[in-house]
C-alpha cells in the first residue's frame, strides 16, 4: 500500500507538472505573432546547434552578445528589448538563454517574453520589394532608400529620385543578381 501511494503521487505530480507546460489558449502565440523573435531566436538556436557550442547559459547569453552586435533592423530592436545591446535599458537576457540552454522551442520563449515586454511581439518585418518586377519609378524616395540600407550602402550626392534609382539600379547585379537577370529579361 506504501508502494501505490508514492505512485498516486507521482502520477499526480506529473499531471501537475504537464499541466504546467501545457500552455493556455491565450498564452499561445498566433500565426505571425512575434514574427522577429520566433524567426531571430530560431536561427540563432540553429547557429548553436550547427557550431557544436556549449548549451550553458554563460555561453549562450555570450553568444547572443555577439550576435546582437551584428543585427540591423528590427532584429537590433529585439536584441534592444531583451537587454543584448551595450546600450539597452533592461535586462532579461537570461529570459532567453537559460531556456535555450535546455532546449526549450523559441515560440515557448517568446511566449514568456511577451508578458515581460509586450513590445517584443509587436516587432514585424518590413514588407520585401520584389525587385525583379516592382518598378522603381513607382517607389517613394523613402523606400529607395531602405532598398540601399538594406544592401549597407549610401547614396551620396543623390538629390533627385532618378539619382537612387541610377545607383539601385547599378548595385542590383552585386546585391540581388537574380533580379538583375530578371529585369534585363523583361
Amino acid at each position: 500500500t506504501q508502494l501505490t501511494v508514492k505512485m498516486l503521487c507521482l502520477s499526480g505530480l506529473s499531471v501537475a507538472f504537464a499541466l504546467v507546460l501545457v500552455p493556455s489558449s491565450s498564452e499561445a502565440l498566433k500565426e505571425g505573432e512575434c514574427e522577429v523573435c520566433v524567426n531571430f531566436l530560431g536561427r540563432f538556436y540553429q547557429s548553436l546547434k550547427d557550431t557544436d557550442a556549449e548549451f550553458t547559459s554563460a555561453a549562450i547569453e555570450k553568444a547572443l552578445m555577439k550576435t546582437c552586435n551584428e543585427a540591423k533592423g528590427k532584429e537590433n530592436r529585439l536584441c534592444y528589448y531583451i537587454g543584448a545591446t551595450s546600450d539597452a535599458a533592461t535586462k532579461i537576457i537570461n529570459e532567453v538563454s537559460k531556456p535555450l540552454s535546455y532546449h526549450v522551442p523559441v515560440e515557448k520563449i517568446c511566449e514568456k517574453l511577451k508578458k515581460k515586454d509586450s513590445q517584443i511581439c509587436e516587432l514585424r518585418y518590413d514588407k520585401q520589394v520584389d525587385l525583379s518586377t516592382v518598378d522603381l519609378k513607382k517607389l517613394k524616395v523613402k523606400d529607395l532608400k531602405k532598398i540601399l540600407e538594406d544592401w549597407g550602402e549610401t547614396c551620396k550626392g543623390c538629390a533627385e529620385k532618378s539619382d537612387f534609382i541610377r545607383k539601385i539600379n547599378e548595385l542590383m547585379p552585386k546585391y540581388a543578381p537574380h533580379a538583375a537577370k530578371a529585369r534585363t529579361d523583361l
